[in-house]
């Protein structure tokens, strides 16, 4: 069971763990709800651990476990965890209730050492349900973040998204995910840290330097596609990709074009799914591309399953920029032609195929 955190400092991966049931449960249903999009880290003590898991701090009233998205009871009783906080990355909940008796709500910690004797006093006061496995420079970044009187991040440092990589529980009774993911509130917008000048000066910086280089490869991939109009493997410089493809990379050697439809059906029905190999060898290259029926369902598949494992490996997924099956097509109905003129020509006695023609492709 796995979680991936998209922060504003870096991304991060949390494993949880299996027999922490009620806690992994909560904590995935959370992600799966977008609850935590925009959270803030808050409560930054440098070497020790950080505090996040409230959307709305410092306005809010504490933040709330997924029983109340669906009843309305705010903490969710989970069992006493047998774990202990010692090592760095390791990710519990706050402990609303008893040592014997846990309640937890949204708030999570995140342990920035490995200091045994530091962590001891967090055994009580909070649940560990998982470990930050991917995304340690993250961390470091957090912990090194400039911080104010209240021990919160003067650059704010907050969750933009969340992406379930493994789902293995049922969703509640009355539950419900948002097809996208949302914009931040007003109430959110309220609570946004400013950022430096300076920063910002930077960050103009940046963004007009991003600009020249886009406007660069922009007029470089024109001549390219000009290029290859003119040698006639484009019918047009203006051919644009189809959108109801979806490029998969990071494959597993391993993986087969059914595998990959059976995973990626859910989405939608799919036309065609290839699996690219060697032509000499028949080995996978170790992407794919699957055609949708639908540019609809391509964009659900891409949204849900860009990191996930598949076969033990974390695929990458994107939206094709091939224009090979359009162009395939565009040769076909050029060759039809083509033929078409020879034979026509042919049997009016005006036009003789040279000897050994063969049609384009062929």
């Amino acid at each position: 069971m796995s979680v991936l955190l998209e922060t504003s400092a870096g991304n991060m991966v949390v494993d949880l763990y299996e027999d922490a049931e009620g806690c992994s449960m909560n904590f995935i249903k959370l992600c799966k709800a977008k609850y935590y999009n925009f959270s803030p880290f808050y409560d930054v003590q440098r070497d020790f651990a950080v505090e996040c898991g409230d959307p709305h701090f410092p306005l809010s009233d504490g933040g709330h476990a997924v029983t109340q998205l669906t009843s309305q009871r705010r903490l969710m009783p989970v069992r006493r965890s047998h774990r202990q906080h010692d090592d760095i990355g390791l990710v519990s909940f706050l402990n609303f209730g008893t040592t014997d008796s846990p309640l937890i709500g949204s708030r999570f910690l995140i342990t920035l050492t490995d200091d045994k004797t530091l962590l001891k006093d967090l055994d009580t006061s909070g649940v560990v349900f998982g470990k930050v496995v991917e995304g340690f420079q993250t961390l470091q970044s957090v912990n090194e973040a400039i911080i104010d009187s209240s021990r919160r991040p003067i650059k704010d440092i907050r969750i933009f998204h969340t992406y379930v990589l493994d789902d293995p529980y049922p969703d509640p009774v009355g539950f419900s995910a948002p097809s996208v993911s949302p914009r931040p509130d007003k109430a959110q917008l309220s609570t946004f840290q400013l950022v430096y000048e300076e920063d910002q000066e930077k960050e103009e910086e940046l963004n007009h330097e991003t600009t020249r280089e886009e406007q660069m490869r922009e007029t470089q991939a024109q001549s390219q596609a000009l290029t290859l109009e003119l040698l006639g493997d484009l019918p047009s410089a203006d051919f644009k990709p189809m959108e109801n493809v979806l490029f998969v990379c990071k494959l597993n050697p391993l993986t087969q074009e059914e595998d990959l439809k059976t995973i990626f059906s859910r989405f939608g029905k799919i036309l065609s799914c290839e699996v690219i190999k060697d032509k000499v060898t028949g080995s996978s290259l170790q992407y794919a591309f699957i055609e949708f029926d639908s540019k609809e369902a391509c964009e659900r598949a891409y949204f849900k399953m860009d990191n996930v494992l598949i076969d033990d490996r974390r695929i990458h997924v994107d939206f094709s920029q091939s224009v090979r099956k359009l162009s395939d097509s565009w040769r076909r109905d050029s060759e039809r032609k083509i033929k078409g003129n020879f034979q026509s020509r042919g049997n009016r006695g005006g036009y003789n195929k040279p000897r050994g023609y063969r049609p384009i492709g062929q």
